[in-house]
């Protein structure tokens, strides 16, 4: 339960309209509590159509991959390797072992117990869904290890492998996990009725799982009825409890994807109408809404970045296959999101963690979803982009799932000669900044710099105190990092922690954060921040950025923190100056967060030598500073990186501090062996 002062700020958060839109929010709550426990929502002979015994052929297919044919003699060399790694993850799925977060192949009972988080082991309660505190660990477990499973990522995977290989005990293992589901989750009741967004994510994967397993004659009787029934009560319940006001971010995009594509496919059902066009002018609003014309969503949380990707190519895909007419903005919105993820992995094929991340994604297609790599290949093939397909690779195995058979010979007639060089990018509107040299993979350097907001809307949820924090990659690897999430509801220290200041490549001022935390994912007084100098190198090869934020403006003996970088084309050298305004005393820290590929190899006066992955690198730091190295420790202290959701991995941290009194300048620089 959420204190007094809490609900104080966040309602200070919200507009009178949304105000009025909560407390009816409340009282449909309350009302629903009556619905649940009458039975008072539509019934099945309300919602199924006259004709539902009659042909059960859905208006489309999503896919072309006929039942065994990966088995067959004959079958292409990439498709046999997908195979062969798709089918032992099946077999451990349909033995109920999954892996999701920091749980690998954990067992999750026979049968599944749909309500229980494995990590805490705490069973979440089974009352009415609306009076659970999802919240409260000690009540609910962590409500995001209850929730992943119910996902239902792993009926897809059960139902590739059916579809690929012909083995009906894959289908068979599917029907038994999702029948379980439907017996253990009544409508209205659990932790797996209490989020809209979790209903959204589980109706795309029933989707794709039932059109998968579609042939295999299972998908009939009493089975096929109970899960249409749940179909329907998922779609109703979101339609009724769309996100709004400043929680209408990814999860009015995931929201709305679910009921667009259920109601596209699942024709036996007696949908309003209504519904289907309503949920698609909400994602053709949404994608311009909550993403910047340089293709960045505007919650500054770049893990989202790859997740709302999925619904919104998810969503083109199925309009497609109705005959929906999708603007000219919607797309090339999409396509600029998608160049934005491709430019940013240009040197490493992974995006930096900049804001939030909790591993979210929608779909297994091959992989886990988060793939940026494989995005680009759908991207490559949907807009006819030869610098998409560059930046993809190969062909991979989640378009030919997603796109179909022809997709392959459309990717491969893409022209595939690299760019000779990487070259330096200004995302101006998002805030981000990109200075490179030389060309991907050894000798290329990549410096991110961030001068954009902290988040998204008046709570800025998915923000991070990072202002004027930068990433560094070299040849390839990461250097100077984002350290990440780790958590959101188990541990109230960390969360915190990996979202102050200190967590990241910046100034910290007196100890205090640039931006005011006020709950797990509320801000108060932030931090504004904007660019100030712009200028790229020679041929577009390093160049020169600087931006300045007023965050500490907030402090007795107000400071502006003004940061410059500038990227040699020539050598990959970065200069780095620090100007400090103020008229008052202040301690001051400069911190530096390394990969945990890195390691410290010399720390002497004001030199420190890391070994990355391939060299070493120098940091000649001002004269002025003292450095201290800071290594992990049991609290969250520092010296951690968090590559996913409960992950973390000890990591170097180099401390650069001062006291000052007045206007002061600091050089640093960033040398290459």
């Amino acid at each position: 339960m959420q204190s007094i002062t809490w609900y104080y700020k966040r309602i200070k958060t919200m507009s009178p309209g949304e105000i009025l839109w909560r407390i009816q929010s409340l009282l449909r709550n309350n009302s629903d509590r009556v619905r649940v426990r009458y039975g008072l929502f539509p019934s099945w002979k309300q919602v199924a159509r006259a004709d539902i015994h009659g042909s059960t052929a859905p208006p489309f297919r999503l896919c072309d991959i006929r039942e065994g044919s990966w088995v067959e003699s004959g079958v292409r060399e990439d498709e046999q390797q997908w195979l062969h790694r798709l089918l032992p993850r099946a077999d451990k799925i349909a033995s109920h072992r999954f892996s999701y977060f920091d749980l690998k192949d954990h067992d999750h009972g026979t049968p599944v117990n749909w309500h229980y988080d494995h990590a805490n082991r705490i069973e979440a309660p089974r009352c009415f869904s609306y009076a659970i505190d999802y919240r409260d660990v000690s009540v609910a477990g962590d409500c995001k290890y209850v929730w992943e499973p119910n996902r239902h990522h792993q009926l897809v995977v059960l139902a590739r492998a059916y579809r690929a290989s012909g083995k009906l005990r894959y289908a068979e293992a599917l029907v038994e996990q999702l029948d379980s589901w439907l017996n253990d989750n009544p409508f209205g009741t659990g932790m797996n009725w209490r989020s809209p967004l979790e209903l959204g994510i589980r109706l795309i994967n029933w989707t794709w799982a039932i059109d998968l397993i579609r042939d295999s004659g299972l998908f009939t009787g009493t089975f096929r009825e109970r899960v249409l029934y749940s179909v329907y009560l998922h779609v109703w319940e979101i339609t009724r409890k769309y996100s709004k006001g400043s929680s209408a971010n990814n999860h009015l995009v995931g929201e709305a994807a679910g009921v667009f594509v259920a109601t596209s496919y699942f024709h036996e059902l007696s949908f309003d109408p209504a519904w289907n066009r309503e949920s698609f002018a909400l994602l053709e609003q949404e994608i311009l809404a909550q993403s910047y014309a340089d293709g960045c969503t505007r919650e500054q949380a770049l893990g989202y970045q790859a997740f709302v990707l999925q619904f919104y190519l998810i969503a083109l895909l199925i309009a497609e296959k109705i005959g929906l007419e999708v603007s000219k903005n919607y797309h090339q919105r999409l396509e600029k999101m998608l160049e934005f993820v491709g430019l940013l992995g240009q040197c490493s094929r992974n995006l930096p963690l900049f804001g939030d991340a909790d591993d979210g994604y929608v779909l297994d297609l091959g992989g886990d979803g988060r793939d940026v790599e494989s995005l680009l290949g759908i991207g490559a093939v949907l807009f006819q982009r030869d610098d998409f397909k560059i930046m993809a690779g190969n062909y991979e195995e989640p378009a030919r799932w997603f796109l179909g058979s022809a997709s392959r010979e459309t990717f491969n007639g893409l022209a595939a000669s690299p760019a000779d060089f990487l070259r330096s990018h200004a995302f101006a509107e998002s805030g981000y900044y990109l200075l490179q040299r030389g060309k991907s993979g050894q000798g290329c350097v990549s410096l991110l710099f961030d001068c954009g907001e902290l988040g998204y809307k008046t709570i800025a949820a998915h923000g991070h105190a990072d202002a004027l924090s930068f990433v560094l990659r070299v040849d390839g690897h990461d250097v100077l990092v984002d350290p990440g999430t780790y958590d959101y509801f188990s541990f109230p220290e960390w969360r915190n922690y990996f979202r102050r200041t200190r967590a990241h490549n910046t100034l910290e001022v007196d100890g205090k954060d640039q931006s005011v935390m006020q709950g797990p994912f509320m801000w108060g007084a932030r931090a504004t921040a904007r660019c100030i100098r712009w200028q790229p190198g020679k041929n577009g090869q390093g160049g020169l950025v600087t931006g300045e934020h007023d965050g500490y403006a907030r402090l007795s003996n107000p400071v502006l923190h003004q940061r410059s970088l500038e990227l040699s084309g020539e050598t990959g050298t970065i200069l780095l100056r620090d100007e400090v305004l103020t008229s008052g005393r202040h301690h001051l820290v400069f911190y530096f967060h390394f990969s945990e590929e890195c390691s410290i190899v010399e720390l002497r006066d004001t030199v420190c030598r890391v070994k990355t992955a391939d060299r070493t690198m120098i940091l000649q730091m001002d004269k002025a500073l003292a450095l201290e190295l800071i290594e992990h420790s049991d609290s969250p202290d520092g010296g951690w990186v968090s590559q996913g959701y409960h992950v973390k991995s000890p990591a170097p941290i180099l401390a650069a501090s001062a006291d000052i009194d007045n206007d002061t300048c600091f050089h640093s620089s960033l040398i290459l062996e």
